[in-house]
């Protein structure tokens, strides 16, 4: 979980820095609204986290995932492959309406060397852009 933990931060705040990111969703982030909370009632975190891009068309969200060579798409509550998969929250959130716009994508990090997951998510954000 220690390998997850610094792995899925890494990338997270990479990924706060790329063109496209419109926010990066990990309590464990100092960015995140929750982070406080976070640092009061934990001592680590996981490998799960979502990032929302910028408002793009559905061919930007099949760019994205239809080029990605590491990340599968998939659900996953931790195993040792990388995995994305796009979200659309909607109604399906019933405790606090989804308003934020763009799209949505949940991540899982896994143990692939990370500077290989985020070339690939680099790819990808170039992917939907350019699809955008």
């Amino acid at each position: 979980m220690k390998e997850h933990q610094e792995r899925a931060l890494d990338i997270a705040g990479w990924l706060e820095g790329q063109d496209e990111v419109v926010q990066v969703l990990h309590p464990a982030l100092p960015s995140h609204p929750d982070h406080a909370l976070w640092q009061r009632d934990f001592t680590g975190s996981g490998s799960l986290f979502s990032v929302l891009l910028a408002p793009a068309p559905r061919a930007s969200v099949a760019a994205f995932v239809d080029g990605l060579e590491l990340f599968t798409m998939g659900y996953s509550w931790g195993g040792y492959e990388s995995l994305c998969t796009p979200v659309k929250l909607g109604k399906n959130r019933t405790a606090k309406p989804w308003t934020a716009e763009g799209n949505l994508f949940r991540l899982h990090v896994g143990l692939e060397g990370v500077e290989d997951l985020k070339a690939d998510l680099k790819a990808a954000i170039d992917r939907y852009a350019k699809a955008r």
